[in-house]
């Protein structure tokens, strides 16, 4: 692997120094933790488990002083409202939520727990937060450049695939940000010469139609948009993509990891670290309304050479000293 790093973007505000831990923790306490989660139990993911590390390095250890409680609503996005219920009858001391669906149903469920999103979408525009700085209410956390992300993962995949010209845009219609980010794309593919065709996947069965009607239309190339069902589906994409021979470009770099060709997008597996951070500041007496909103700082671009010589695709060398980093 060769590896280099960049660092973008601007930082929306420093988080407010918490109270010391001496004068706000109540000695003895164990604070539970409560996960919200749209997919499967996140256990023993990778963003879970840097979630934890970064906590322990703040002296929180797991069964010692924090208990972590976790509601997954496997994809059921109508159980949300449910799950949420159960962590507020259980009087948890903060809510970590991981997606744009989950953070809604946390705010939209209590006015009183705080609430830290890991949110893959703008925090301001779904109406998590009145602003980044001052985000008021109950939420704070991260908060996701998707959208204007979105026509710069466009370009790059007219880059790396310079003769393309009809490009699939695959979306999952519950996910609200979508349909901002499609209409991004649009945008993008259309000062670049490219017509894009919108497809929708909800299930894995739909994943397989989906990709059949890439097919049907002949795309060059698809534009697989973040989403948390995409992120746990990214073995089954990479291979329906090299299946149908459609070069896909993706936000999350586990995806290129899966096998995927690229993606350009933020580093999430750091986004988990630095929820952490906003926890310990609330559990420690903070207050979310007090803590600003962060954008990413951290962006990679990555592109996996194998996925590429299999679809028999040559990266240009333009494209590939951009690279963050190159899986061979």
């Amino acid at each position: 692997m060769i590896k280099r790093r960049e660092f973008i973007g601007t930082l929306a505000g420093g988080l407010v120094a918490a109270p010391l831990a001496a004068e706000a923790q109540q000695e003895g306490k164990v604070f539970k933790i409560g996960f919200l989660n749209l997919g499967p139990p996140p256990s023993s993911s990778v963003f879970i488990n840097a979630f934890l590390q970064s906590l322990r390095e703040y002296g929180w250890i797991e069964g010692k002083n924090f208990a972590l409680t976790h509601k997954s609503a496997l994809f059921k996005s109508e159980r949300l409202p449910e799950l949420v219920a159960e962590l507020v009858q259980l009087k948890v001391d903060v809510i970590v939520v991981s997606n744009a669906e989950t953070a809604l149903a946390a705010k939209h469920g209590t006015r009183t727990i705080p609430i830290v999103a890991v949110a893959q979408a703008d925090a301001v525009d779904i109406g998590l937060v009145a602003s980044l700085a001052r985000p008021g209410g109950n939420v704070t956390g991260l908060s996701y450049l998707g959208t204007e992300l979105v026509g710069k993962q466009m370009e790059l995949l007219k880059q790396a695939v310079p003769n393309l010209s009809r490009v699939a845009v695959l979306t999952r219609p519950a996910n609200p940000t979508h349909l901002p980010r499609s209409r991004a794309a649009a945008t993008a593919a259309q000062g670049l010469g490219v017509k894009v065709e919108p497809i929708e996947a909800r299930t894995p069965s739909e994943l397989d139609q989906a990709f059949a009607e890439m097919r049907r239309l002949r795309v060059g190339g698809v534009l697989v948009l973040t989403d948390a069902f995409f992120f746990y589906a990214s073995s089954r994409l990479a291979q329906l993509a090299s299946r149908s021979g459609v070069p896909a470009m993706y936000g999350i770099r586990s995806h290129v990891v899966a096998g995927g060709l690229m993606s350009y997008g933020d580093d999430q597996v750091d986004w988990f670290r630095r929820a952490a951070t906003y926890v310990d500041k609330i559990l420690k007496g903070a207050k979310p309304a007090d803590l600003p909103v962060e954008q990413p700082t951290k962006f990679e671009f990555v592109i996996n050479l194998k996925t590429a010589k299999a679809l028999g695709l040559t990266i240009p060398q333009s494209v590939l000293g951009r690279a963050d980093e190159v899986i061979q």
